[in-house]
Formats: structure tokens, C-alpha cells, sequence
């Protein structure tokens, strides 16, 4: 009785512990709207990484608690990134994803280059070819009454001389 009772225990905290490894309706959200843009230019789809997306969660809740909700040095990160500070409390995973993915139009494919004036590095990381997991979050910023959206991909995009697909 006590083995069965112990087998049943186990099974029930594994199958706790698998629920919470499945991605969130805003996790799905954010996945979706990349794989959307990335299937448009041919690209295989990424796969939602918990890792990441903790990683994105803790510099988000850092750029809001001890950098009031600035935008965070993404430079030195392993990952490749996007990050998005917009007014208001609520911004969709969609919107902040289809946000980067307007940028397409200041993508110069023949030239592999923005066009001048204009900043497409956050489009070409939702659809770098070579990248393959995504993690993302948001943090509301009460006080300036705004939200900050990081998004987390590996391996990371934007490499000089590269091409996104």
C-alpha cells in the first residue's frame, strides 16, 4: 500500500512539474507571431526555451526594479535579443512581436542592410535563420505607466556579414 501510495505521489509531481514546463498563453502568443514572420521569408520555426525565457523574465524585472524600466544593455548577453519599452500597461505579446517584424521594410536583402536612417536589427533577429529557441517577458513599469518586452533567441542573430535567411 505505502509503494502504491508513494508510485501515485511521484507520478502526480511529475506530471505537476510537466504542466509548468508548458509554455504560457503569452509564451504560445510570442511564439506564434515569430514563427508567422519566420515562415513568410522561409524560415523554420523556433521553439519555446524556459531558460530563456527565465533569463528574459529576471533582466526585465531588473531593468524595472533597479533601472526604472530603461532599456537594458543587450550587448553583452549571450543570446541574441529584442526589447521593446512602450506606453501604456498592456502590450500583447503579438503587438510587440509585430512591432519588430514592421521593421521588414527598412531591410535591404540584396544589400544585407537597413537602409539608411532606419534600424531593422530587430526584425532580422526575429527571423535569423540560425536561431532556434525563444524566450521572452514583460514587466509593467506602474510608475512611467509603460511595459518592458525582452525577448531572448539562441543561438543569437545579427551577425556582421550574415545574412538573416
Amino acid at each position: 500500500m505505502c509503494r502504491i501510495l508513494l508510485l501515485v505521489l511521484a507520478i502526480t509531481i511529475v506530471a505537476i512539474g510537466n504542466i509548468s514546463a508548458l509554455p504560457s498563453n503569452a509564451a504560445e502568443e510570442y511564439l506564434e507571431t515569430h514563427n508567422k514572420a519566420r515562415s513568410v521569408v522561409g524560415v523554420s520555426p523556433l521553439k519555446w526555451s524556459l531558460a530563456l525565457a527565465k533569463s528574459a523574465s529576471l533582466m526585465t524585472r531588473y531593468q524595472r526594479d533597479r533601472k526604472n524600466c530603461s532599456f537594458a544593455n543587450l550587448t553583452t548577453n549571450k543570446y541574441g535579443g529584442n526589447q521593446l519599452l512602450a506606453d501604456g500597461l498592456v502590450i500583447t505579446p503579438r503587438r510587440v512581436v509585430e512591432y519588430w517584424v514592421a521593421d521588414w521594410v527598412f531591410y535591404n536583402y540584396a544589400n544585407n542592410t537597413c537602409y539608411s536612417g532606419f534600424s531593422c536589427g530587430a526584425y532580422t533577429q526575429v527571423v535569423w535563420n540560425k536561431s532556434q529557441e525563444l524566450g521572452c517577458a514583460q514587466a509593467r513599469c506602474v510608475k512611467d505607466q509603460a511595459s518592458l518586452t525582452i525577448c531572448f533567441y539562441y543561438p543569437p542573430g545579427n551577425i556582421k556579414g550574415e545574412r538573416p535567411y
